[in-house]
């Protein structure tokens, strides 16, 4: 059972297996319900893609919703993180609630032996009959980041046929495939959410608590803030500072957020010390194989997608709380986001930060004392 999103990977991902000799179906995702109208994309659109993808292809074709469990087991994760000051990632729990259980139960219910998918990333059986998840071979595109946190059962029923193809590899088969969806944009934006303005669609959800933006270097205040949850670690854009009298026209980045005082710290210096840390705490570790592994092992790691490869070693761990030491300081990790750890190519598993030993500012550290 393919999941296919009306996307030119899923559609190739369709044609690849069918060309394999593998009997394939198909299955529509619907996740979110509301205005689906953004940016003149839609997900009746997309359905309708799908559709065609899998007439031409002559597969049956399923059309499932299931924004309630998406509502339950990830959106609401996603708000409570927000309002908790934290930056969450919504597509890793995206892939192992919906795409990886409740699409996969489904498709095991209709009949289905496994799921396929239009990640970049591969899995490979090893000796001790385990499953591994690898990069994709095309580093540029690679979305083991986004699927560490599944688990071996998971792992054993999901394929990933593109895992072993470039982007342009995959937009040349699809052109010789004829699919309909060959020349589609890429589709981003959070998962099935799509590409909506992030600061209006959060506001229909979570009511922002205006307050200042305060410089880290001389506590003067600089700026007003429209409430924390829409701003991160290391942000630059939509800070709205300017024109001031005592600090020249360079650009501000955001270095802290205070819940506790509802105040926004920004700095004008892209690795200012308050953005820069060489440990970090980490919980909710997942690991692939189920076990860890051990302490100060050589591996490497990222705090974000896209970040290249960061040497680093787990020095402690309790239960499924981690510590993580970094060879070179690190910018920007952020609370809620996912760091995800490599040995080579293989990917491990990950957990989410929790804090960092970067600098704090001095009101921060007195609450803190005080708690």
């Amino acid at each position: 059972m393919v999941a296919l999103s009306g996307g030119v990977d899923s559609a190739t991902t369709a044609w690849l297996l069918q060309r394999q000799g593998e009997s394939v179906a198909a299955m529509f995702m619907k996740n979110w319900e509301g205005d689906d109208h953004v940016d003149g994309c839609t997900a009746e659109a997309d359905a309708a893609d799908a559709r065609a993808v899998a007439e031409q292809l002559g597969i049956d074709f399923y059309a499932r919703n299931f924004a309630t469990e998406y509502w339950e087991n990830v959106f609401e994760t996603f708000l409570a993180e927000l309002k908790a000051g934290r930056t969450p990632n919504p597509d890793i729990l995206c892939n192992r609630e919906i795409k990886f259980k409740a699409f996969l139960d489904h498709a095991i219910e209709l009949g289905a032996a496994c799921i396929a998918t239009g990640h970049y990333a591969r899995r490979r059986v090893l000796d001790d009959g385990s499953v591994a998840l690898f990069k994709g071979v095309d580093h540029n595109k690679d979305q083991s980041y986004f699927l560490h946190a599944l688990d071996q059962a998971q792992l054993e029923k999901a394929r990933f046929p593109l895992g072993e193809l470039t982007k342009d590899q995959v937009r040349r088969w699809a052109e010789q495939a004829q699919l309909p969806v060959a020349h589609k944009k890429d589709s981003t934006g959070i998962c099935f959410i799509g590409e909506r303005r992030f600061d209006a669609f959060i506001d229909d959800y979570l009511t922002g608590q205006p307050g200042p933006i305060v410089c880290a270097d001389d506590g003067s205040v600089v700026g007003t803030h429209t409430g924390l949850m829409h701003y991160t670690l290391g942000q630059r854009k939509g800070l709205a500072i300017g024109g001031l009298k005592h600090h020249p026209e360079a650009p501000w980045f955001v270095v802290e957020k205070d819940l506790q005082h509802n105040t926004l710290y920004a700095a004008q210096d892209s690795h200012h010390p308050m953005l820069m840390s060489t440990q970090l705490q980490a919980h909710q570790a997942h690991w692939i194989a189920a076990t860890p592994p051990a302490l100060g092992r050589p591996l490497t790691a990222k705090i974000r997608y896209r970040q290249a490869d960061q040497p680093c070693q787990i020095t402690a761990i309790d239960g499924d709380a981690i510590t993580v030491r970094f060879d070179a300081p690190q910018r920007a990790a952020t609370p809620g986001q996912s760091i995800v750890f490599y040995r080579g190519e293989q990917c491990l598993g990950g957990a989410v930060i929790t804090e960092t030993n970067a600098v704090k500012p001095e009101r921060m550290i007195e609450a803190t004392a005080q708690a």
